[in-house]
């Protein structure tokens, strides 16, 4: 009985002795002779470390998964981005501020017609320029900076600088024109400016002469008005004609109004505001003086 006790004990410690070399997990592959391999188990996706900067849906602790943007996001306080700045003003827009900005620009001698209100590519490159003599970055687009520094550079612009008598910028008048009763013609801004003793009542747009029948320019007198007229050498209407070198006058043009300056005339001041043209033909007199310059 000793000698079978002392058999089956050793025949239990040799069972203990397996189980502790072949461990309680996944076996490994057998090797020759049916031992144990000695090369180490690969690591099943289950059992390997994830990654440390790749973006994890474990639940956060409200019990929702974060969103990648956010296991992604730069740390706080690294971006170096400038934020841009609030454009009070830009293209597409259209309001009063709008129109004033355009006055003020034209005071400056940035902005080269009338203002409109409407914020369009002439009112961008107009900007611009302004932003480069000032130093600022040229964007086309007003933000508080550009704002402030037009509003110190230039004054607050009048009812008719806001909404002036003629779309194109009046010239500086020519010195003839400063003393009496004069119809100042400017073929530079192609201008009519009709003055008393320097000052300026009206002003309206004018189309000249093409180059073989061009305006003549000097300084000359009304010499006859007619109210509806007609050209017997070109077969055209010439009504408010205010004549004043020969065959030459002043005369509201229908074909001016409609094309603008896509055409010219033969040798005559168009106008294309009949309204304005109308009033001044009942203020002028015949023996008026008529300046026609560059």
């Amino acid at each position: 009985m000793k000698r079978s006790s002392s058999v089956i004990r050793r025949a239990v410690l040799a069972v203990a002795s397996v189980a502790l070399a072949t461990g309680c997990t996944a076996q490994a592959a057998g090797g020759p002779g049916g031992t144990a391999s000695p090369t180490k188990a690969p690591q099943t996706a289950s059992s390997a470390p994830a990654a440390t900067d790749a973006p994890t849906d474990a639940p956060t602790e409200d019990g929702k998964a974060p969103s990648p943007s956010a296991t992604t996001a730069e740390p706080s306080g690294t971006s170096t981005a400038t934020p841009e700045p609030d454009v009070l003003m830009g293209d597409g827009d259209e309001s009063e501020q709008v129109r004033e900005l355009q006055a003020r620009l034209r005071q400056l001698g940035h902005f080269h017609r009338a203002p409109t209100g409407f914020y369009g590519t002439m009112t961008a490159g107009s900007v611009k320029a302004f932003q480069g003599k000032q130093g600022l970055p040229r964007t086309g687009s007003v933000d508080d900076a550009t704002w402030q520094r037009l509003l110190g550079a230039s004054r607050k612009p009048t009812a008719d600088e806001l909404k002036p008598s003629t779309t194109n910028q009046l010239d500086t008048p020519d010195a003839r024109c400063m003393t009496g009763r004069v119809l100042c013609i400017s073929k530079e801004s192609r201008t009519l400016a009709w003055m008393i003793d320097g000052k300026v009542v009206s002003a309206m747009d004018v189309r000249f002469g093409s180059e073989n029948t061009p305006t003549r320019e000097g300084t000359f007198t009304v010499e006859r008005k007619v109210r509806q007229d007609w050209s017997r050498l070109y077969h055209t209407p010439m009504p408010l004609s205010m004549y004043f070198s020969r065959g030459q006058a002043v005369h509201y043009s229908a074909d001016f109004a409609a094309r603008g300056y896509n055409g010219a005339s033969h040798g005559c001041v168009n106008v294309r505001d009949k309204v304005k043209l109308t009033n001044l033909f009942d203020q002028v007199k015949v023996g008026d003086k008529v300046v026609v310059h560059w």
